[in-house]
């Protein structure tokens, strides 16, 4: 039987339509953000996710990142805005996640760990602390990502506890900022797009933060100390919306996870030479690194430090003091 051309000609374009239209109709599209550079270990984490995802789900989920705060979202706004809809999810720093549940701020607690393998295993622990966190409020934890260890940048070199009173500093928590005011500075947690507002109307003149952190904003550019107090090693945590998730497949559920599970061994990895890279970078920017700081000056934090964190293991519940002290006899 033979048919006229006109008809098959009807006949494959309708064709081509349709295949065109199928892998747009069924791809889905997640929206991400974070406050920090595509050049920080947030943004670089976020970058990789989005390539494991495109790569393991062969394109049908694809993840498009706003970095340094393009969406005017800041980490403490994250959860609301995937509830709402602004967002699928995003990669936030985990201090500022405390009002969720407290739990999210122990990788802040000061001085909790001085390495990366007790980071590393001190989190492994606290992992379903805070997926169960994540889930009570219809959020999917997807990775950790741990930053290098927390530092003092300012406009002086610091030479001891005497220092602290004369610094207006931006603490990146509320555990951190009553840390830092108990041993006599004047601080106060600001997220990040506020505190750079601050440090260039020259409001402030500290930034509790890490290498990382102040080398992807240059903040060399206003603060040329930094004093590595190594006060914690803190985490950020990338999330996407419940409903999101479960509006998958299984196997690309499976094929989602897998890409973050892969996510999170590069940015380990990555965290091995992270703060060598950042030290040299700071350097070449004419910063001054005080390693180690002034030991009174560590001593007064520490003892300020003892109210913060006993405040915080009664309001985190025995499970979360339980992990606190594990990683204290370490």
């Amino acid at each position: 039987m033979r048919f006229p051309a006109k008809r098959i000609r009807a006949i494959l374009a309708l064709a081509a339509l349709v295949l065109s239209a199928a892998p747009a109709m069924a791809q889905v599209n997640w929206r991400m953000t974070t406050e920090y550079p595509q050049s920080n270990i947030s943004g670089i984490g976020l970058t990789t996710f989005a390539d494991r995802v495109a790569a393991r789900t062969n394109g049908f989920v694809t993840v498009a990142n706003a970095f340094d705060n393009e969406l005017k979202i800041n980490s403490g706004e994250m959860p609301r805005a995937a509830l709402d809809g602004r967002i699928a999810g995003g990669d936030a720093f985990a201090g500022a996640l405390s009002g969720l549940d407290p739990v999210l701020a122990l990788s802040t607690l000061p001085f909790l760990v001085q390495s990366v393998d007790v980071a590393r295993a001190t989190n492994a622990r606290a992992r379903p602390l805070y997926e169960k966190a994540f889930a009570a409020r219809g959020l999917k934890l997807l990775y950790l990502t741990i930053w290098p260890a927390t530092g003092l940048w300012s406009d002086h070199a610091l030479a001891g506890a005497d220092d602290l009173p004369k610094l207006n500093l931006r603490a990146y928590d509320a555990s951190s900022s009553a840390v830092m005011r108990a041993a006599g500075a004047n601080a106060q947690f600001l997220p990040m797009d506020k505190a750079l507002a601050g440090l260039k109307e020259h409001q402030l003149n500290a930034f509790l933060t890490s290498g990382d952190g102040g080398a992807g904003r240059k903040l060399w550019d206003f603060l040329p100390h930094f004093t590595a107090i190594n006060y914690a090693m803190p985490v950020s945590i990338a999330f996407v919306r419940s409903e999101a998730f479960a509006e998958l497949s299984e196997p690309m559920q499976r094929e989602v996870m897998a890409a973050a599970a892969e996510t999170e061994q590069s940015q380990f990895a990555l965290l091995a030479h992270r703060t060598t890279e950042n030290y040299a970078r700071m350097r070449d920017n004419g910063v001054n690194i005080a390693e180690p700081a002034p030991p009174s000056l560590v001593t007064a934090l520490r003892n300020a430090a003892t109210d913060t964190i006993a405040t915080w293991e009664t309001q985190a519940g025995a499970d979360a003091a339980a992990i606190v002290e594990w990683a204290r006899q370490q």
